[in-house]
């Protein structure tokens, strides 16, 4: 059961930015016992992948800071957010089996496909959320939110990361105030665009 919360957890985090789960992952499995990802999942951890990754990674966080741009870069990721979300989900639920410690339902274990639609869904739907406040963030702030937001986006993708493989309850969490959170955003911002555009209809 926590190899299902630790792929919640990560998924989540790849709705916000697709690189950061996977290269924890990678560099977690290749330089620690923390993860110990079973061998159809042992490309994460190769050198030249991490590399990737990495440059990816880069890329992400200067095109995501900068208005307009960083909506263009969303609707490329559309694609690439949930398909990282899918196979962290199941790379982690695959590395909790050969974990005896690990408290796996023999569901899981029997339809390990389940893991890769789990992790898509969750990744897409965190995914859409972001792309759904991101262009309102833009156009309350004239563009100056969007390095900030982005930031945040990051620093919660990357902790959420870590406390997915370290404290997987933490972390289950940690996505349920996360979805709190923007949907509360989500509700200000709309309440916001309704006030502004009634005087205009009046």
């Amino acid at each position: 059961m926590l190899a299902v919360l630790t792929g919640l957890g990560l998924s989540a985090a790849a709705g916000l930015n697709a690189y950061i789960p996977m290269l924890v992952v990678g560099l977690l499995g290749r330089h620690t016992d923390l993860v110990r990802l079973p061998a159809e999942f042992e490309w994460l951890t190769n050198g030249w992948v991490l590399a990737i990754l990495g440059v990816l990674l880069a890329a992400e966080v200067v095109l995501d800071k900068v208005a307009v741009v960083d909506s263009l870069n969303d609707a490329v990721q559309t694609a690439v957010r949930p398909a990282a979300g899918g196979a962290v989900f199941a790379a982690t639920d695959a590395a909790g089996r050969l974990d005896s410690s690990a408290s796996m339902t023999e569901f899981m274990a029997d339809h390990p496909w389940i893991g890769w639609i789990l992790g898509i869904v969750v990744a897409l739907v965190v995914h859409l959320t972001k792309t759904s406040l991101r262009p309102v963030v833009n156009a309350g702030t004239l563009g100056t939110g969007a390095p900030v937001v982005s930031t945040v986006e990051d620093t919660v993708s990357l902790g959420m990361s870590v406390l997915a493989v370290l404290a997987p309850v933490i972390a289950l969490i940690g996505v349920i105030m996360l979805a709190f959170v923007s949907f509360r955003m989500l509700r200000a911002f709309r309440r916001r665009r309704r006030r502004r555009t009634e005087p205009t209809r009046a």
